[in-house]
């Protein structure tokens, strides 16, 4: 018999897991150093501003995996689109189509919302996930860096000290 699994939104006092779930992607991604995050800056960014949404896939009532996500704009679309920040399943539950379906849903969520596309980046060694992304008809958009300025960066800029 096949696990009962669901996909569902996160609730406001789970932004604990959903710190948990970040920092186990960011292990995964060879940056747990990175993660400044914690569960009260969350709970505010999600829960209170809704900056950002969560979604949890489960089996058996256990979550798995999560997504996070938000609204971008684009303006050759002219109209918003959904934006996946991090899709991230735990590694003994995946190979199973967990992936697959949170990125199922989100799909479904951006077409319920009227999005023109659904983007998101994906490290260039991470060979199962592109894998993952191709057989969905994702397209890269090898000709478009990403380009980034942190907290320090921004404020040095903004400050007119760069």
């Amino acid at each position: 018999m096949e696990p009962k699994f669901n996909i569902r939104p996160a609730e406001p006092h789970e932004a604990g897991l959903v710190l948990d779930f970040i920092k186990r992607l960011a292990e995964y991604e060879k940056c747990a150093d990175e993660v400044v995050a914690d569960e009260a800056t969350l709970y505010h960014s999600l829960f209170v501003e809704r900056s950002a949404e969560v979604v949890f896939a489960e089996e058996e009532g256990t979550v798995v995996g999560f997504a996070l996500f938000f609204h971008n704009f684009s303006t050759f679309v002219g109209r918003k689109g959904l934006y996946l920040e991090d899709l991230f399943v735990l590694p003994e539950k995946r190979g199973r189509g967990y992936g697959k379906a949170l990125l199922k849903y989100l799909a479904r969520v951006a077409v319920e919302r009227n999005c023109g596309r659904m983007e998101w980046i994906c490290l260039d060694w991470n060979k199962p996930a592109i894998e993952v992304y191709r057989s969905i008809g994702a397209i890269p958009m090898d000709e478009w860096t990403v380009q980034r300025m942190d907290e320090s960066v921004l404020t040095r800029f903004a400050e007119g000290k760069s």
